[in-house]
């Protein structure tokens, strides 16, 4: 007995000791690089973010296809770099991947008659052999010696200004290409027909236009998207891992909704803005969870839990916010 009682003793102190010197480190300028990190993180995932926004609320497009499609970009871009190809054209084919992922899903959907789900599922399934062969048979490939896009704008900006600095603004600058991009293609007569397509595709159909074809193009672009994502997500993790898709989609639909939550437009450019200011926040969420889950007896296995619960907080929100604009309507 006194024995297992200064064993919980020993474990108080530990614990007050770690709790302590996580506060000491914080408190000395770490908070800045959690910071950037969230931010960093936030603008990378939340180039996935706005391929699952493309699907989920633009097509209505229920697509578990990212789930394969992101560890695809990350698989196909480290095996590239290893093989010493041009660091952008490695990029484009780790792009190239994503597409053709997302148009065999929606081959599948169309051709076979299958539902959407079950048809991201299989290509999903089947993206996981092929991940592992892009990896050289092997699940997880290493970059930490290897030049990429990022250790290269590091060293362009070295003495100007730091690591972590220069790779944010660099992201930066990417996402708003990308949201420039996405933007102006929801602005043409084919993004303003995939839009239309998502809401009434019987509407679609009498206008003359195909929305095979339509779905094809739609969940091709959403998860080109998602990989270029996972191949950013590997440069930046120093490694590209099969499972670095595992519960992606989740981690997307709760960053959609966080920012539906935030923001409330139907113009374009913030519904683009809303996905990425949601999957910044979702990263902050996560990181508050890792960094001070600790006084609470968190652990990593647990921010799949929040996750979840992020997910239906906001559905329950959603509906309620609904419900009191009907009896407003109403009223």
């Amino acid at each position: 007995m006194v024995v297992k009682d200064g064993l919980i003793r020993a474990n108080r102190s530990i614990r007050a000791a770690f709790v302590q010197q996580r506060a000491q480190i914080i408190g000395t300028g770490q908070d800045l690089y959690m910071i950037e990190g969230i931010l960093v993180e936030g603008l990378i995932y939340g180039i996935m973010v706005l391929g699952v926004f493309i699907t989920f609320r633009i097509l209505n497009f229920p697509d578990l296809t990212v789930d394969g499609s992101f560890p695809l970009g990350a698989a196909i871009m480290a095996t590239l770099i290893t093989r010493g190809y041009n660091l952008w054209f490695a990029l484009l084919v780790a792009t190239a991947g994503g597409l053709v992922s997302g148009i065999v899903t929606a081959l599948i959907h169309n051709k076979l008659k299958v539902p959407s789900l079950l048809a991201g599922i299989l290509t999903m399934t089947m993206l996981y052999s092929i991940n592992i062969r892009a990896l050289g048979n092997r699940a997880n490939l290493p970059l930490l010696k290897q030049d990429t896009i990022l250790t290269r704008i590091t060293t362009m900006t070295e003495g100007l200004m730091r690591d972590e600095f220069a790779i944010l603004i660099f992201f930066v600058l990417v996402v708003l290409v990308i949201v420039g991009l996405f933007v102006l293609f929801f602005h043409t007569d084919l993004g303003l027909t995939l839009g239309a397509l998502g809401n009434n595709e019987q509407m679609v159909i009498t206008q003359g236009v195909n929305p095979e074809i339509l779905k094809m193009i739609g969940v091709g672009i959403a998860n080109a998207l998602v990989a270029i994502s996972g191949a950013f997500i590997a440069q930046y993790q120093g490694f590209a891992d099969v499972s670095l898709g595992q519960g992606i989609i989740i981690s997307g639909l709760a960053s959609v909704m966080i920012g539906e939550f935030m923001i409330k437009s139907n113009r374009i450019s913030l519904l683009a803005l809303r996905a990425l200011s949601g999957s910044i926040l979702f990263k902050g969420i996560m990181y508050a969870g890792r960094y001070y889950g600790y006084y609470i007896n968190m652990t990593p296995n647990d921010l799949k839990l929040i996750t979840g619960l992020l997910i239906i907080l906001s559905l329950v929100t959603t509906k309620i916010n609904r419900i009191k604009m009907k009896k407003w309507i109403k009223s």
